[in-house]
């Protein structure tokens, strides 16, 4: 947990810590899961929520921008009809993305503190994630949504500027960790829904549900 001037119990300062949006990727993620088993932690989150809602009103609500239509244009640039099967101009899969794939299913190390970060959404999809760049891994968390269709695998991609994307590897859990690959601030990762193994000859075919920017921290 991050240091905090809270004179309080551990898990008061913790709960307060969620609320205010203090808490790194790691600590939150664990926060998020405590939730959903600890009811008493629930509770304290709860009251804290409670506690600092009038801050609120002194902040009028902002519409997320839909950053979606933006990251297709750059994902599909000859598609006429968004949503629906896409053309994907990109190279062969590497060798080195098929390694990846295998890399993914191990379980995520230490975390190390994050220098870029990136926020995985899409209007119509109910999945999130997030990922965090440290060192040298990579370390996506999905914190809403449900596994992938029977027969289906969501896929991870690193898109620069226009160029083609280049595959990460199949996502097989909510939680994994791969070799952070070379990136930049601005750099897109999107997960698209394609058949069980991934987008045939290692270029993606189905929708995105899930995609955003890497910002640097």
């Amino acid at each position: 947990m991050t240091s905090t001037p809270f004179d309080l119990p551990e898990d008061e300062a913790l709960a307060a810590e969620y609320v205010l949006g203090a808490l790194d990727l790691a600590e939150r993620t664990a926060a998020e899961t405590r939730l959903k088993r600890d009811p008493a932690f629930a509770a304290l989150v709860n009251d804290w929520q409670n506690r600092l809602s009038d801050l609120n009103d002194d902040y009028p609500e902002v519409d997320a921008p839909n950053l979606l239509p933006q990251i297709e244009a750059r994902l599909f640039p000859q598609a006429a009809k968004p949503r629906r099967w896409f053309a994907w101009i990109g190279g062969a899969l590497t060798a080195a993305a098929l390694a990846a794939a295998v890399v993914m299913m191990l379980p995520p190390p230490a975390p190390m503190a994050p220098t870029m970060t990136a926020e995985l959404t899409a209007e119509a999809s109910p999945l999130r994630y997030e990922a965090a760049i440290a060192g040298d891994q990579l370390v996506l968390t999905r914190t809403s949504g449900t596994d992938a269709e029977p027969g289906k695998d969501y896929e991870l991609w690193i898109i620069e500027g226009d160029q083609a994307p280049v595959s990460l590897g199949v996502l097989t859990t909510a939680s994994v960790s791969i070799p952070a690959p070379k990136a930049e601030a601005g750099y897109v990762l999107a997960i698209t829904l394609e058949p069980k193994g991934g987008g045939p000859d290692g270029k993606p075919t189905g929708p995105i549900v899930a995609a955003g920017p890497l910002k640097n921290i």
